[in-house]
């Protein structure tokens, strides 16, 4: 026998032998992530209310509720930029649950939570970004879809996340910022609109404005890669003005 053969052998052995232990392992892994997700389904609420929660909120800080449709800029350059499978996915993406282990190792927000994930924060857990949070509002997530339709989810999001400046909701921040219905902003206005979400302060329009465009072109450049705009159209939407109305 060639000596070649006799080598391959036990090498083939060695990657059988770790075949067999990683998949013991995500076997495993599997059973304790989906005892873990019945324990978290029987601990969290159900989410029948979560309209209401949404309603109650919005009113508590003066805002008022989308009357109609949610608009379709605002539409899609949120989902571009935020949840981009959100027609996709049960409530929850597994390319973002991926990166959950790692956040618990660093620390650090790692991003990939979905528009269900991020509306279940702030209407069940008052927007808490602590481990415990984060992880009830994955089941809750889940809850979410499917108890409403994607439009109430979208819906809800835009009534229930802060702008800015005192501007709790989509229709109190197109008002507070440009002087317009949400379903009136062109898209320079939707796309920096959207862009305050992550971080109402850092990309504040009227304190901030080189940020805030920065900003923009990010949302931008998802709604390109998504196929919402072409690149010529982007770069067009990024030179045009955006209409701030007051000073902050």
């Amino acid at each position: 026998m060639h000596p070649s053969a006799t080598s391959a052998r036990p090498a083939r052995s060695r990657a059988a032998r770790w075949l067999r232990r990683g998949g013991r392992a995500l076997a495993a892994l599997v059973v304790v992530l989906t005892a873990g997700f019945a324990v978290g389904w029987a601990a969290t609420p159900g989410v029948g209310d979560a309209e209401q929660r949404v309603a109650e909120r919005l009113a508590e800080h003066g805002g008022t509720p989308l009357a109609a449709e949610v608009p379709p800029r605002i539409a899609a350059a949120l989902l571009a930029t935020e949840d981009s499978r959100f027609h996709a996915h049960p409530g929850i993406d597994w390319r973002g649950a991926l990166r959950a282990p790692l956040e618990l190792v660093t620390g650090r927000d790692q991003g990939g939570s979905t528009i269900h994930q991020q509306l279940a924060r702030v209407v069940y857990e008052d927007g808490a970004t602590d481990v415990p949070a984060k992880v009830r509002a994955v089941v809750l997530a889940v809850k979410v879809d499917r108890a409403w339709s994607d439009e109430e989810i979208l819906r809800m999001y835009l009534d229930a996340v802060y702008f800015g400046h005192g501007f709790h909701g989509v229709r109190a921040a197109a008002e507070g910022y440009f002087g317009r219905a949400p379903d009136e902003l062109d898209w320079a206005q939707a796309t920096v609109l959207v862009g305050l979400v992550q971080a109402p302060s850092g990309y504040d329009p009227f304190v901030h404005p080189e940020r805030a465009a920065a900003r923009q072109s990010h949302v931008l450049g998802r709604l390109v890669a998504m196929g919402a705009l072409e690149r010529a159209e982007a770069d067009d939407v990024a030179a045009r003005p955006w209409g701030l109305v007051g000073g902050g």
